[in-house]
């Protein structure tokens, strides 16, 4: 009687098991979509979000994770693009440093003076090129008597004669805060003057990379819109995050009672084992 009564009993159990199982089995797990994205595009495409046109630089997929035993996963994100017509640009100029203007040298020399708002670029003569260039000269600057000399060859013997007697007198250019000069091909500013270094700006295009990542969000132009890959190559943006939210918890929800209903089947199967094993047991009477 005892052994019948637990056959019952694990054949209940072992049918409530299976049947929690055959739904896990069987169910289909939710996943996010939507039916009217505002924009649905692939690697190349252009779009327009407010004043400024974007394009899509690049949709990737790649697995991440998995080491020390744990699982991969599936990670998609994408790369826009967009050219700022009046981006911002500045450079600074250190005192002494040398800048290449109009494709020559200049040596950049401030007055040390705090409110002085002026200074010079003095053309930076390179004394080596021309010596080299100059076949009746020797190479390098000779030293006597404590000052430096060039050698001169001519008619067969050779004269010294001072720097600033042989190499032409550099160019100097003064400015001044607010003066504006052709630089890398922009008309630059002269924003400020101190002791110590000038700066300048301007304003001229420049590219502006914008990432995406799955499910996260993304501000182009005055809207914030959700990012969702729903393949391999296809980005959607869509502004309907009612819609996001609600998708997100039936899914959590799902997983939930998928949850519990393993745990059902595999408490069903222990009970049924357990079951058998006591009625089996070997009485005391």
């Amino acid at each position: 009687m005892q052994r019948r009564a637990a056959a019952i009993y694990v054949a209940l159990f072992i049918v409530i098991g299976a049947a929690s199982y055959s739904l896990v089995a069987t169910a289909e797990a939710p996943h996010i979509e939507f039916q009217n994205p505002e924009y649905e595009l692939t690697s190349g495409d252009t779009f327009e979000a407010g004043s400024q046109t974007y394009n899509v630089q690049e949709i990737t997929a790649q697995m991440q994770g998995g080491g020390h035993g744990g699982s991969a996963s599936l990670a998609r994100s994408g790369t826009l693009n967009y050219t700022n017509q009046t981006a911002r640009y500045t450079v600074t100029w250190e005192n002494n440093s040398t800048v290449t203007l109009d494709d020559t040298e200049w040596r950049v020399l401030t007055t040390g003076e705090e409110n002085d708002t002026r200074f010079t670029l003095r053309e930076d003569i390179n004394e080596s090129v021309l010596l080299q260039e100059d076949p009746n000269a020797a190479d390098e600057l000779a030293r006597y008597n404590g000052s430096s000399w060039v050698v001169v060859r001519e008619n067969g013997s050779e004269r010294l004669v001072a720097p600033d007697n042989y190499f032409p007198e550099p160019e100097s250019r003064t400015y001044e805060q607010g003066d504006t000069l052709p630089y890398e091909g922009n008309e630059t500013t002269i924003t400020s003057v101190s002791p110590d270094a000038v700066e300048l700006a301007w304003n001229a295009p420049r590219t502006v990379t914008v990432s995406v990542a799955n499910e996260g969000n993304v501000t182009l132009g005055d809207r914030t819109y959700l990012a969702h890959f729903p393949d391999n190559s296809t980005l959607q943006l869509t502004s309907d995050f009612e819609s996001y939210r609600a998708q997100t918890e039936e899914i959590d929800t799902f997983h939930t009672h998928e949850s519990g209903l393993w745990g059902v089947s595999i408490l069903s199967f222990l009970t049924a084992v357990f079951l058998v094993g006591f009625a089996y047991m070997p009485s005391r009477y």
